[in-house]
């Protein structure tokens, strides 16, 4: 029987199917951001149902597994989890290994061959950023989730690394309001693209978006509104954290900001006290900027800010509290002056640090400020002097509110229109050349909402601008004449992934022209 049995098992090997080799063709070229360095391979790795999950660490990157699971659920592959650290062929491993390794904590080594698909990182957060990249190299139709029979990831290895640590987007949700179900698919959206930063607008003069236990009528009055006279809105505190915790699970944080002294109608409507008058204005729905101010002189301006940052700061677990700071045009530099230095004061008391824009360094400003450049170069200058570190928001090239052109269906045009090019072609390196490599952290794309009403309108506005300040802020490559050709074929090979998740994206005649 022992001869049998031996005889039998030898059969059974030696007919055991292999796993076929599957030859590639990958367009490195489609990939957005783009990589430090690619190297293509040969053979892809191909999928089956004895395809196994490894990690060394499955704390840690529990959530990126869950998530690659997720996308591969329409797929017949279980992807057990095999607990046995030893690396073995027809694996997915998700591995940590030390900065010794990969030194930046967003920085990642992605390896596809015909034996293994292998991410690791040296963090967490760079096995999202890896991930990101295994995303854009699978098929439309697991992104659309439809079913399919196998899968196959084009052979290639990647290591890479972002440029800068700063990558963000801002949504002004004070002009008009958007839902907590809106934001998610906005994180979900610029989470593709490796932005690690959603920069929340939440008060201005046409509405007051946060809920604030010590001051209710902020949200009853001053949220009840939005530009035009259009349905206002607010988050409560538990929609807030909803929101952060979501961005968190995407390695994005979130930056509230709070804009004061001006920008502060909504409030000043909602609380008579906080008016020099105590004569509240009504709720104001134009787009007029630079009328109202905070009174400085009082004592409960002061009392109404810190229950505010104090509430705000306790549900925010980012480092910054976002001041604004811009366009307090009805306030004298002197109570300008006075009032900010008290409420950098008040910030810090709750553990945070101060981020406004340019315009905040006349209150004095150092190395533990971030100032967000916007328009003036030299009032921005003024505060790198004295230390700060700058993330870089130009109007001309960055605000994705401006038109793409003057026929263009929505957007405003104070900054001029910027089409997709004018987005892509600008250099961050090259604003402030004397400033400290260390002192410019990154760049932001803001969008504001005066004329922003639906989803539609936001992601018109947004794609695929904010895709190319993706790359600008992650890629290390130098922006000429040459990437920017280079960046046009992978952009218009990402229309199809746009079209598959619904993107209202604007088709630039620009890029539509490469292909013609």
């Amino acid at each position: 029987m022992r001869i049998i049995f031996i005889l039998l098992t030898l059969v059974l090997v030696s007919c055991k199917k292999e796993k076929p080799l599957v030859i590639t063709n990958l367009n490195s070229t489609f990939l957005i951001p783009k990589p430090e360095s690619v190297q293509e391979q040969t053979y892809g790795f191909l999928f089956d149902e004895e395809t196994t999950l490894q990690t060394n660490s499955e704390g840690k990157a529990k959530e990126v597994i869950s998530q690659f699971k997720k996308l591969l659920k329409t797929t017949p592959f279980p992807l057990n989890l095999d607990k046995n650290s030893k690396t073995k062929d027809n694996t997915v491993s998700f591995n940590l290994v030390s900065n010794d390794s990969i030194s930046s904590p967003e920085g990642y080594v992605l390896d596809v061959n015909e034996m293994h698909l292998s991410l690791a990182a040296s963090e967490p957060q760079g096995l999202y950023r890896g991930l990101q990249t295994i995303k854009q190299l699978l098929p439309n139709a697991i992104i659309a989730g439809n079913k399919l029979d196998s899968l196959t990831v084009p052979g290639i290895k990647i290591i890479d690394a972002p440029r800068y640590e700063y990558r963000g987007m801002m949504l002004d949700v004070a002009r008009h309001f958007f839902t907590v179900a809106q934001v998610k698919r906005l994180i979900d959206q610029i989470a593709f693209y490796k932005i690690n930063t959603l920069h929340l607008h939440l008060t201005d003069d046409q509405g007051w978006r946060i809920e604030i236990k010590s001051w209710p009528k902020l949200t009853e009055i001053g949220g009840s509104s939005a530009v035009g006279g259009d349905i206002g809105g607010f988050y409560t505190q538990e929609d807030y954290k909803e929101i952060v915790s979501y961005a968190k699970s995407r390695f994005i944080t979130v930056i509230p900001e709070i804009d004061m002294p001006g920008h502060t109608n909504a409030a000043l409507a909602s609380y008579a006290e906080l008016n020099c008058t105590n004569i509240a204005p009504e709720m104001y729905t134009k787009m007029r900027v630079g009328f109202s101010s905070l009174c400085v002189e009082k004592e409960i301006t002061y009392t109404f800010v810190d229950d505010v940052i104090r509430e705000v700061a306790a549900m925010t677990p980012g480092k910054y509290i976002h001041l604004g700071g811009d366009e307090s045009h009805s306030t004298t530099l002197k109570d300008y002056k006075i009032f900010l230095k008290r409420a950098f004061g008040i910030v810090a008391k709750y553990d945070k640090k101060v981020m406004g824009w340019e315009d905040i360094q006349s209150a004095g400003v150092d190395s533990t400020y971030i100032l967000q450049h916007w328009t003036s170069e030299k009032i921005t200058r003024q505060g790198i002097v004295q230390g700060a570190k700058v993330v870089l928001s130009p109007a001309k090239h960055a605000y994705l509110d401006m038109k793409y052109s003057k026929e263009s269906k929505i957007g405003i045009t104070w900054a001029g229109t910027i089409e997709v090019d004018s987005a892509y072609l600008w250099n961050p390196s090259t604003i402030f050349p004397k400033a400290h490599e260390s002192q410019i952290l990154g760049i932001e794309s803001p969008l504001w909402s005066e004329t922003v009403v639906t989803t539609s309108d936001l992601e018109y506005l947004a794609f695929p601008r904010v895709i190319g300040h993706a790359e600008l802020g992650w890629s290390k490559s130098n922006v000429n004449t040459a990437s920017w050709l280079d960046y046009k074929k992978r952009l218009q090979n990402h229309y199809s992934r746009m079209d598959v998740l619904g993107i209202n994206y604007y088709r630039s005649p620009i890029i539509d022209s490469v292909f013609k």
